[in-house]
């Protein structure tokens, strides 16, 4: 049986010019889960990486905590989708009294990312919804395709994909897969890890989004 750990990318930085690069804290993050995956005695036969630079960054952390030695392979599949076109077709909802920047923010991404997810106007986006998808799935099949039998894996990617691919692991119908993916993508914690098994059944999801290894004060969903 083998196995697949998807980690999501350490604490972006949000609200600066540049959203695609670890903060300080992102880079502890990833440091952290390293460590601690070493300490649990996780060998990684292959590391592969999305193409944003938060993806190599969390690659990078990851190897440096565990005492790694491995090159990391980069299939641009596991890239987030584009969080800043789905924005920016839905407009910013009104604002609300007392509510502060990241509750406001955190409104409009969910209202835009439903809007995205429903299909409604698929030509205002470059990526639809099913496009997105489609493409995550290609990335696990080549991934499991490449995977050594009883091997590990372990993947930087971003919530959004791994959100997708736990939701299709759960559900078969195209609409309680959408539902899933809106409920888990914004739980998605920074440097949580996924687990995904791959044996005579198939791959299963035996875990998802743990984080055990970072204190409370550790934790951060943007």
């Amino acid at each position: 049986m083998s196995r697949i750990l998807l980690v999501r990318h350490g604490q972006a930085s949000f609200g600066a010019d540049d959203y695609d690069n670890l903060s300080e804290l992102g880079h502890s993050q990833s440091r952290i889960l390293g460590a601690a995956l070493a300490a649990r005695g996780v060998a990684a036969d292959l590391v592969v990486a999305g193409q944003m630079k938060r993806h190599d960054q969390t690659a990078r952390g990851v190897l440096e905590g565990a005492g790694w030695r491995a090159d990391v392979g980069v299939d641009a599949g596991w890239n987030e989708f584009d969080h800043l076109q789905v924005l920016g077709v839905h407009s910013a909802p009104s604002t609300v009294e007392g509510e502060d920047e990241k509750a406001a923010f955190q409104r409009w991404f969910e209202e835009a990312t439903r809007r995205w997810t429903s299909g409604a106007d698929e030509a205002s986006y470059d990526e639809s919804f099913a496009a997105f998808g489609a493409r995550v799935d290609a990335s696990l099949a080549r991934l499991v395709e490449a995977l050594p039998r009883s091997g590990t894996a372990v993947v930087l990617t971003s919530g959004g994909a791994i959100a997708w691919t736990a939701a299709t692991l759960l559900a078969d119908d195209p609409g309680v897969r959408s539902e899933l993916w809106l409920r888990l993508n914004p739980v998605s914690v920074n440097s949580g890890v996924t687990t995904l098994v791959r044996g005579r059944r198939g791959t299963t999801l035996v875990a998802f989004n743990a984080h055990d290894h970072l204190s409370p004060d550790l934790i951060t969903y943007r």
